[in-house]
């Protein structure tokens, strides 16, 4: 097909995630729910299915990858954990929370998986069906979020399909992704420091990474993008802005009308993409406050906002 794939949805069942298992384990991609975004998911033993993310994505190749393992005793084989780490893993896996480790030697991963560094990412979900298609692989799975690069991150099968239609084998329906947003990311220091990479869903008491390089996923200036000017905390809105609410203030999507930001959380992708879908130009937030999961609301706004010729480092 000339470069194309005849992309499947499959079903949530055993069937689907058999056939999801046999694509992977022949080097294909599936978008496969979590219950954060939906991922996608190639093997991440092998070079050429890694290189296929890239290419798919139109992702840029000094941005690592996250393997999701189905267990802490694989997770070791692929990275050092030290007592700090060790102590993470038992407090939130499986769970939305992604842990940035020295990798260990003989790891068997792809090269570009880790992106050249001495570092790799790993998580291990707790969504059902991502579990099931980890444990019918019984592969690593790299799987960054089934969205072209740099744009909005899918929650739901429509979403990933609106975006990499014939650029994978399949999909893998789940309905709509409980969280909404990517899994926290924290990086364990030599000393044991905890640094956090990108706010998510686990909220941790540690240090917020002020550095210019690139270690996993989220951390560029510009990312998530409608692919229309944003302005944030409106104060005032244009007849021809799509507003995005939350609580008091009405919108055209609202993200929580109650001012739940769980809810707010679950829901931003799907706001965003209504409003790139809209007729309308611009596009207006309500002030979210920052606090518990509110930073990483804001920090993912504030990626959206930004165009991408202003971003200085990469997504």
């Amino acid at each position: 097909m000339s470069g194309k794939y005849a992309t499947e949805t499959l079903r949530a069942n055993q069937a689907g995630i058999d056939r999801a298992g046999e694509i992977l384990r022949g080097g294909g991609l599936v978008a496969v729910p979590t219950e954060t975004v939906y991922g996608l998911a190639a093997r991440a033993d092998n070079a050429a299915a890694v290189a296929r993310i890239y290419k798919a994505k139109g992702r840029p190749s000094f941005n690592p990858l996250i393997v999701h393992v189905a267990s802490l005793e694989q997770a070791r084989a692929f990275a050092m954990f030290d007592a700090q780490a060790e102590r993470l893993a038992a407090q939130h896996w499986p769970g939305p929370l992604t842990l940035v480790l020295p990798l260990r030697e003989g790891n068997g991963l792809a090269p570009a998986v880790t992106a050249g560094l001495d570092t790799v990412a790993l998580r291990m979900p707790a969504h059902p069906v991502m579990r099931a298609v980890l444990g019918r692989t019984g592969l690593p799975l790299a799987a960054p979020s089934a969205n072209r690069s740099g744009f909005i991150s899918p929650t739901s099968a429509t979403h990933v399909l609106a975006s990499l239609d014939e650029r994978i084998e399949a999909v893998l329906d789940g309905g709509e992704c409980e969280r909404g947003l990517e899994s926290t990311i924290a990086a364990i220091r030599g000393n044991g420091r905890v640094e956090i990479l990108r706010p998510g869903p686990v909220l941790l008491s540690a240090d917020a990474s002020a550095g210019s390089t690139i270690e996993a996923p989220g951390q560029m200036a510009s990312h998530y993008s409608p692919g229309k000017p944003m302005r944030l905390d409106l104060a005032e809105v244009a007849p021809d802005d799509f507003v995005i609410g939350f609580g008091p203030v009405q919108g055209d999507c609202s993200l929580s009308e109650s001012g739940d930001l769980a809810e707010a959380a679950a829901r931003l992708y799907a706001c965003l993409h209504a409003a790139a879908l809209s007729k309308k130009p611009r596009i207006a937030v309500a002030p979210i406050p920052a606090q518990g999961i509110g930073v990483a609301i804001n920090d993912r706004l504030r990626r959206a906002a930004t165009p991408p010729d202003q971003s200085s480092s990469g997504s």
